[in-house]
């Protein structure tokens, strides 16, 4: 029997590990007060983000910190603890630290984000980052911006080569301050001779 309920134990154990390690991130948070209405929201807000959302018991959950190398995180596993876990790194923060702001019961903890132990100062700035797509969207329209413009010139220019003049006709208007400019040297040579001639007169 005893041997049955280690194994059980161990197999609890296994499934945290696993979890903490295959997640992006991993967020601790304390639900004491919250009804089982909103316990029930909460999960749905998190299961559309694609964040798998469980109860261990603490004993079980520090076992697994001790297992993964994460024992900072075991300074907060008081009280009853639910956790967080996905593949995106700012889904658990975001959608936790939403929930939070209308039901103060949910008190959100400390963490894991890409294998370093955060505290829920850095829980709470993650939280108002996009998801990976979101990240993704904004990083996708900055590189566009420019190229967008780039490839514009870039069709300009070749439309114009193609019509002929338009291209053409930019070189010489680009020369002529240079050919205007010429005449210049020749003006003072003019004003040395006026002398000259009074003098012969």
């Amino acid at each position: 029997m005893n041997q049955a309920v280690l194994s059980q134990k161990q197999a609890v154990v296994t499934e945290i590990s696993d979890k903490m390690k295959s997640s992006q991130s991993t967020v601790v948070c304390e639900y004491r007060g919250l009804s089982v209405a909103e316990v029930t929201e909460l999960r749905r807000n998190l299961r559309e983000e694609n964040v798998d959302f469980k109860v261990y018991k603490n004993s079980m959950f520090e076992r697994a910190c001790d297992e993964c190398g994460f024992e900072e995180l075991k300074n907060v596993l008081t009280g009853p603890n639910a956790f967080a876990f996905s593949e995106d790194a700012t889904a658990p923060a975001r959608v936790l630290a939403k929930f939070a702001k209308k039901h103060k019961a949910l008190v959100l903890k400390s963490g894991i984000v890409e294998g370093k132990v955060v505290d829920e100062a850095t829980i709470k700035e993650l939280s108002s980052l996009p998801n990976r797509d979101g990240m993704l969207s904004m990083l996708l329209s900055c590189l566009q911006s420019p190229v967008s413009s780039f490839a514009r010139v870039v069709k300009a220019v070749a439309d114009a080569k193609e019509s002929g003049a338009p291209v053409e006709a930019a070189a010489p208007a680009e020369e002529t301050p240079a050919q205007e400019e010429a005449p210049q040297p020749e003006a003072a040579p003019a004003e040395e001779t006026k002398p000259a001639e009074e003098a012969a007169a």
